[in-house]
């Protein structure tokens, strides 16, 4: 089963051309890119890229930190698209589990994307609150374990794992760091990575030969050297 790459994006123009792109088969956002990108009014500018998403998937997430406006959020989202996954974290900032928000919302068959997880503890919670039939991504942050020490792979085999026991549920590596992790992906057997377009063109440059990369990292040395007339 090959790895599938999502872009994580929020910028229209991006969006429009990476939709074009034959490698990205979905998209990812968050409130943090859409207020990067400029976004006023949510609903607004959420309609906008699912509109140029076409029949792409679109993760769109939920801002509330309060289960009941959180839910009313995700009703509301859903509604703006059938490609629509409702992004909702697997718990707010207080550390309460949402297990019935989930639980909720899987009952009303509308398509999951649970974020923040890092975890294969919070997987196997996240497991136990939904069904066998509707749509479920769980998007595990293996760049921030990688940031503060910790090994993500072993997180990722274990949710892979109880995962297998679920048709409709994908595993998701989120927060990339470089290009490798699509590689490490593949190799433990996520079904999706969420990548941001930087990291989407190196991927596209993979297959050079150590001689090739010696070649254009002297080539590079050169080029500033001269650029800057350094002598000596």
């Amino acid at each position: 089963m090959p790895t599938k790459i999502y872009c994580d994006i929020a910028e229209i123009s991006q969006i429009r051309k990476f939709n074009k792109n034959k490698i990205v088969r979905g998209f990812t956002t968050n409130p943090s890119l859409m207020r990067k990108a400029g976004a006023k009014n949510y609903e607004e500018y959420s309609k906008k890229i699912i509109k140029i998403c076409g029949n792409k998937p679109i993760s769109i997430e939920v801002f509330s930190d309060n289960l009941k406006n959180m839910q009313e959020q995700a009703l509301l989202i859903n509604q703006w698209g059938k490609n629509v996954y409702v992004k909702i974290p697997v718990s707010n900032s207080k550390g309460v589990f949402l297990g019935k928000v989930i639980n909720f919302l899987n009952s009303k068959n509308i398509k999951l994307n649970i974020t923040a997880v890092y975890s294969a503890s919070q997987t196997k919670k996240i497991l136990k609150n939904i069904d066998k039939k509707t749509k479920v991504i769980i998007s595990i942050f293996a760049g921030r374990m990688g940031d503060v020490g910790i090994d993500p792979i072993p997180e990722f085999k274990k949710s892979i794992q109880m995962a297998k026991n679920f048709k409709n549920v994908e595993i998701l590596w989120a927060s990339v760091r470089e290009p490798y992790n699509f590689l490490q992906a593949k190799q433990v057997g996520c079904h999706i990575i969420t990548v941001p377009p930087s990291t989407i063109k190196k991927i596209e440059n993979f297959g050079k030969t150590f001689q090739q990369l010696t070649n254009d990292t002297v080539k590079n040395f050169l080029m500033d050297s001269k650029k800057s007339k350094f002598k000596i």
